[in-house]
């Protein structure tokens, strides 16, 4: 068990000093403690706050090369110790090893993609008939609150610390309480490579504590990412003089037509539906399918999903890991139970909870097909394996029915016709579009963000000039020689 170093404050690790704390448990088996983690308050979260507000400019009068070189420092701290992080992050997030690995090694790799971003905070010129100069200066936009989840620990929070602090703010970071290990790794790191305390807090804890740093009057951006619900609150909170950009949920939809092939139908959808046992908001959780080849499509899943090694992700051959709690066992459970209420018919065995050697919080990938558009099973974002498919007979109805959501984060489409495959680009209501592609997985170098209930649509996450011009602000200034 790992007792944390407790929240970095000030450029000091400190335990709040109510010495209250919470555990967290290996979700491939619950009796083994993980870490154990300071449990803080909004008192605490005020005191981190005070302190950037008023030290950040000195992180801000910081060279650029010089904040690049920080970055790329910490991004090789992190690279030299990938193969130990996979395995921490394998038993407090319950990832496979390769999925975990994944994970240790692109993180890295965002730190040193946004270590150029210092250097590129260019501004404008503007030309004028009076011998004037109007031009534009960029800056940072003070204090960034960055609030991410449990299902990609390392991965989320580099993708905004890392252009946070390349632009010069600073930034209270609170982590999950699922991985509050994972989170003070990644800060470890990037202390050890120079970022000062004037620059970088992280507070752990409760819905307390994200609510506490939205609310503070000190804190000028807000970037989260996370449920619907969670972010829909944070809006409300933070109001309409704070920036904000939320990535949030999603119910993303792979089409596969009658032209489709389906050999590589199944590839992609099996990795983007079971992929991290679920866990993941650009998941695949329908499929749209035409009904001349459902019948052999979800005969097909379905052998790929009976195929699938539940287990410990440490465990050899396992290739599917546990749910991230019990809460979110049974959030599975209740969906699956529903679904037969809601006319749906299981494919998969029936027997969904799985059980392997030492317990754990363990489910079966599990297929339904017969899926009413409108049922839960098709609109309410599970965050599990549970997939749900939905018969077709055109692939104008496929788009109304990958459409009809709340959500827009990703959708795809399987076809070897370019122009089905522009067509289907114009006419989904998604942020992402991936053609013969699982929904899930992004390059590090494209924007990402949603439409609709899943994101503000204001700055994109991860990469491109809305990112930078998230963390930034620009002054226009009139100069008269």
């Amino acid at each position: 068990m790992t007792r944390l170093k407790g929240n970095f404050i000030g450029g000091e690790w400190v335990w709040p000093g109510s010495g209250a704390s919470f555990e967290r448990t290996n979700p491939a088996r619950p009796d083994e403690l993980v870490s154990m983690a300071p449990c803080s308050s909004a008192a605490d979260v005020d005191e981190a706050i005070t302190h950037l507000a008023q030290h950040r400019h000195e992180w801000a009068a910081t060279a650029p090369e010089k904040r690049a070189d920080v970055l790329v420092a910490a991004a090789d701290i992190l690279a030299a110790q990938a193969e130990e992080l996979a395995v921490e992050l394998v038993r407090e997030e319950g990832k496979t090893l390769a999925e975990a690995r994944m994970e240790a090694t692109r993180t890295p790799q965002n730190l040193r993609f946004f270590a150029g971003e210092a250097l590129r905070m260019t501004g404008e010129t503007f030309p004028t008939g009076d011998g004037s100069l109007v031009f534009t200066r960029r800056g940072p936009v003070g204090v960034v609150a960055a609030i991410t989840p449990w299902n990609f620990p390392l991965n989320i929070p580099s993708r905004k610390l890392g252009p946070a602090l390349a632009a010069g703010n600073a930034v209270v970071f609170k982590p999950s309480e699922i991985t509050p290990l994972m989170g003070q790794r990644l800060v470890e790191a990037l202390v050890q490579a120079g970022v000062p305390g004037g620059a970088l807090a992280l507070v752990h804890g409760h819905a307390e504590v994200g609510r506490a740093m939205v609310a503070n009057d000190d804190v000028h951006a807000v970037t989260f990412t996370g449920s619907t619900a969670v972010g829909t609150a944070i809006h409300e909170v933070s109001g309409p003089e704070v920036r904000t950009q939320l990535e949030m949920g999603g119910k993303n939809a792979l089409v596969v037509l009658d032209t489709s092939d389906l050999d590589r139908a199944v590839g992609i959808i099996a990795k983007g539906a079971f992929g991290l046992s679920g866990q993941a908001c650009t998941g695949t959780s329908r499929v749209v399918v035409h009904e001349a080849v459902a019948d052999e499509l979800v005969r097909r899943l379905a052998e790929v999903a009976e195929a699938a090694r539940v287990g410990n992700g440490l465990d050899d051959g396992v290739t599917f890991g546990p749910l991230a709690n019990a809460a979110q066992v049974d959030k599975f459970q209740h969906y699956v139970d529903g679904a037969a209420a809601e006319g749906a018919r299981l494919v998969t065995p029936g027997d969904e909870r799985a059980e392997p050697a030492g317990g754990g919080y363990f489910v079966r990938p599990t297929i339904f097909r017969d899926v009413d558009p409108l049922s839960a099973l098709a609109q309410e974002e599970i965050f599990s394996p549970v997939l749900a498919f939905i018969t077709v007979g055109s692939y104008d109805e496929a788009v109304r029915v990958v459409n009809n959501t709340e959500y827009g984060l990703s959708a795809g489409l399987v076809t070897s016709d370019i122009g089905q495959a522009i067509r289907f680009a114009d006419d989904v209501e998604t942020g992402l579009v991936k053609v013969n592609q699982a929904t899930n997985g992004m390059a590090m170098n494209a924007p990402f963000g949603g439409m609709k209930n899943s994101s503000t649509q204001t700055f994109k996450e991860q990469a491109g000039a809305s990112m930078m011009t998230f963390y930034t602000t620009d002054k226009t200034v009139y100069f008269t020689p």
